[in-house]
C-alpha cells in the first residue's frame, strides 16, 4: 500500500499515517487554510473513504458527537482535545489553533534544512560530493522520522523531496556502479512526495534527476520513460533545455539513435535562449554529442566531431564535468588510433576521478582501456580499490 492509498474499515487506525501525504495536496491546503475543524473532518473522511462511526472511532468520540462537529453544532476549544485530534489526524497542531513551543524548534529545522541542501548542492558540483552525502544523511533521517510520526506540514513535505533528490544524486557521484541502484532508489523515493504537490517545475527536477540516477543505474529503458516525461511536462523553456542533455545522453546508451539526435538538435537550439550553467552549456553538449555517436554505432562521425576545435568554455563547469570529458575525448582518440593522446587525456582523468573520489568514473576508464592501454588500466585499478576501501569504511 502507497501513500495515496485510501483507507478505510479497520484498517484505518492501522494506515492513518500512511494516508498523511494528502494534507500536502493543493486541495487538502486550502480546506486547511479555513482552519475549520467541521470542514477537515468532512475532507479527511471523504480522501479516507470512511464513516463518521469509523473517523470516531479513531478519535476516541462516538458518531453522534462527530455528526454535530461536522455540522458546527458542537466545539472543540480546549486546547488539549485540539492536540489531541491534531495528532490522530496527522495535522501540524497550528491548524487547529494550537499554538506549540515546537513551533520555533520547526522554523529553525526548515531554515537550517534548507541551507542544508543549498550547501550540499554546491558541494557536489564543487567536486565534494562525498561531503554533500556526509551532511545530507543525517538531514533526511529526521526528516523522514519526522514525517512517519505524522508530521504533514508542506514545507516539511517540500525540503524532504529536496533532501531526497539531492541526496540519491550526491550517492550517484560516489558509489560505484555496482551499487548505483542505492542513488535511483532515493530519487526515486522523492517522487513519492513530490505527486502530493501541484508544481510541474518540481516534478520536472524530480524526473529529471531520477532518470539520469536511473541511467547511471544502467536501467535505461526507464530512465528514457522518465526523462521523456519530464520534458513533457516542464513549464517553461529553461526546465525543458535542462532535461534534453540528459534525454539525449540515455537515448544515446540506449542505442535509439533517433531519439538521440533530435533531442541533441533542440538542446543546441536552446543553448542561445536559457542562462548556460553546468549542464547546459556547449561543452556539456559537446560531450553527450561524442558520447551518443559512439553508442549509436557512428564512430567515424565521433571521430570527426572530435577533430573540430571543442567550443571555447562559456561557464566555470563542475569538476566532474571535466572528468567525464576527459574520458569520453580519450575514448574517441583511442578510436581514432591516437594511443599517446589517448593515454594523456585518461592518466589525467584517472588522477582527477581519484581526487575527486568518482568510481563510476573510474570504471568508464577501466571499460575504455581494457586490453588496449594497460598501464593506465592498471592505475584506474588501482585507483578504484582504493576507493572501495574508503567506501566500505
Amino acid at each position: 500500500m502507497d501513500a495515496f492509498t485510501p483507507v478505510s474499515g479497520p484498517a484505518m487506525h492501522r494506515s492513518a499515517r500512511l494516508v498523511s501525504w494528502r494534507w500536502a495536496t493543493p486541495e487538502a491546503q486550502a480546506v486547511l487554510a479555513t482552519r475549520d475543524l467541521a470542514s477537515i473532518l468532512k475532507y479527511y473522511r471523504h480522501v479516507h473513504g470512511t464513516s463518521q462511526m469509523e473517523i470516531g472511532a479513531l478519535l476516541g468520540y462516538d458518531k453522534t458527537y462527530i455528526s454535530a462537529l461536522e455540522l458546527s453544532k458542537r466545539h472543540l476549544s480546549d486546547v488539549g482535545s485540539l492536540r489531541h485530534v491534531a495528532e490522530r489526524l496527522a495535522l501540524p497542531a497550528h491548524v487547529l489553533g494550537v499554538t506549540d513551543p515546537a513551533d520555533t524548534d520547526h522554523r529553525a529545522m526548515i531554515q537550517f534544512g534548507t541551507s542544508t541542501v543549498r550547501l550540499a548542492e554546491v558541494a557536489r558540483q564543487c567536486g565534494r560530493a562525498a561531503e554533500a552525502v556526509a551532511e545530507l544523511w543525517p538531514l533526511v533521517a529526521r526528516l523522514e522520522a519526522r514525517a512517519r510520526d505524522g508530521s504533514t506540514e508542506r514545507d516539511v513535505l517540500r525540503l524532504l523531496a529536496y533532501a531526497r533528490l539531492n541526496l540519491g544524486t550526491a550517492l550517484g557521484n560516489v558509489l560505484p556502479e555496482e551499487r548505483l541502484a542505492t542513488a535511483a532508489h532515493w530519487t526515486a523515493k522523492s517522487l513519492n512526495v513530490v505527486r502530493a504537490f501541484d508544481d510541474r517545475a518540481l516534478t520536472t527536477t524530480a524526473l529529471r534527476m531520477h532518470g539520469n540516477e536511473l541511467r547511471k543505474a544502467g536501467l535505461l529503458g526507464a530512465a528514457v520513460d522518465r526523462l521523456n516525461q519530464a520534458a513533457a511536462t516542464a513549464p517553461g523553456t529553461e526546465q525543458r533545455a535542462a532535461v534534453l542533455p540528459l534525454l539525449a545522453r540515455a537515448a544515446g546508451a540506449l542505442g535509439n539513435a533517433m531519439l538521440f539526435d533530435h533531442a541533441v538538435r533542440e538542446a543546441h537550439q536552446l543553448l542561445d535562449t536559457v542562462e548556460h550553467n553546468s549542464l547546459v552549456n556547449p561543452g556539456a553538449l559537446y560531450e553527450i554529442h561524442l558520447r551518443g555517436l559512439i553508442s549509436t554505432g557512428r564512430t567515424r562521425d565521433a571521430i570527426r566531431h572530435a577533430e573540430a576545435a571543442p567550443p571555447a568554455p562559456t561557464i566555470a563547469v563542475a569538476p566532474q564535468w571535466r572528468v567525464i570529458e576527459l574520458i569520453t575525448t580519450g575514448r574517441v582518440r583511442l578510436l581514432a588510433g591516437d594511443s599517446r593522446g589517448a593515454t594523456q587525456l585518461l592518466a589525467a582523468a584517472v588522477r582527477e576521478a581519484q581526487a575527486q573520489r568518482l568510481p563510476h568514473q573510474l570504471q568508464r576508464v577501466q571499460r575504455t582501456t581494457v586490453g588496449r592501454l594497460p598501464d593506465i588500466h592498471d592505475a584506474a585499478t588501482r585507483a578504484l580499490a582504493q576507493l572501495r576501501t574508503e567506501i566500505a569504511a
